[in-house]
């Protein structure tokens, strides 16, 4: 039977242009997690590679891979041989013409748990997914991992309260978001505190109203060209059910957060925070309409 408290670990990471790279990067990381007694690992969304999607290049689909593949195949040697349970964000093939944003979850005997295929996909100034990636048609769901039952959504899916409690109701009781976010550096000095501010604080509120951990992991560094591209602001950070900050990483820095978790918080806070129980599940229809006239 799994324990009540484990440490789960996030790898904070900078992604360079050679895949190979980042993958042993990201290996070294995550034995170093299991050896320190992680139970869990996540890693940053689309860590092989730099966040290609700051520009329309056809060449790029080819950074994409098979879900199994060569590098789903490495991570779950690394969880058979560490007993980690692994989370990784990965740019699936699926077919010619067809391409996901994909995050995998690895048991800890290194099989394919599954796969969530990123839902929400944004179209913004230098994040350029919706060229790249087929909407998710998978739907949210809850992994039932042998340390815990995991929950993974992607990076935009941050900012919506809708697939949080659609992945909490699946049962989780960890939401990992494996996460590439960063500022504009023409913007960060009169927006950029507000903008962290407001996406650490979206996710918190996931936490409350759902009596979940929730673990965000980002990557660190700038890409693109000198005098644009993007600086991502890592911050990556763990808070649990009722929204307390257990730890939180630099802005610019490659770090391993390992924090403990202890399940028996989300019984606890839902019991003296029955936000659950109270939902009037009979006056939401209107939520499946784009605007309600």
């Amino acid at each position: 039977m799994a324990a009540s408290t484990f440490p789960i670990a996030l790898v904070q990471m900078r992604c360079e242009p050679n895949p190979r790279a980042n993958l042993d990067r990201a290996v070294a990381r995550l034995r170093e997690a299991a050896a320190a007694g992680a139970r869990i690992a996540c890693l940053p969304e689309l860590f092989l590679s730099p966040y290609f999607c700051q520009r329309e290049d056809p060449k790029l689909f080819d950074l994409a891979e098979a879900i199994p593949g060569p590098t789903s195949e490495r991570l779950a040697q690394v969880a058979r041989e560490t007993s980690l349970v692994i989370v990784a964000s990965l740019f699936e093939r699926r077919m010619a013409g067809v391409y996901h944003n994909t995050a995998i979850v690895l048991d800890a005997d290194g099989s394919l748990l599954g796969r969530y295929r990123k839902m929400h996909i944004p179209d913004d100034p230098l994040y350029y997914e919706k060229y790249y990636f087929t909407p998710g048609d998978l739907g949210f769901q809850m992994f039932p991992t042998r340390w815990g039952r995991v929950g993974t959504l992607v990076c935009w899916d941050q900012w919506y309260p809708e697939a949080a409690r659609l992945t909490a109701l699946k049962g989780a009781d960890i939401l990992f978001y494996p996460t590439a976010i960063g500022w504009h550096p023409a913007e960060k000095a009169q927006f950029g505190e507000s903008q962290h501010q407001a996406w650490e604080l979206m996710q918190r509120s996931h936490a409350v109203a759902n009596g979940v951990f929730v673990a965000a992991v980002n990557r660190v560094g700038h890409e693109g060209p000198a005098d644009g591209g993007l600086e991502f602001w890592g911050a990556s950070f763990v808070s649990d059910p009722s929204g307390t900050m257990l730890s939180r990483g630099s802005h610019d820095k490659e770090e391993l957060l390992i924090v403990e978790c202890d399940l028996r918080r989300v019984e606890d806070v839902r019991r003296n925070w029955p936000f659950l129980r109270d939902r009037r599940i009979d006056a939401y229809g209107d939520l499946t309409r784009r605007l309600i006239d």
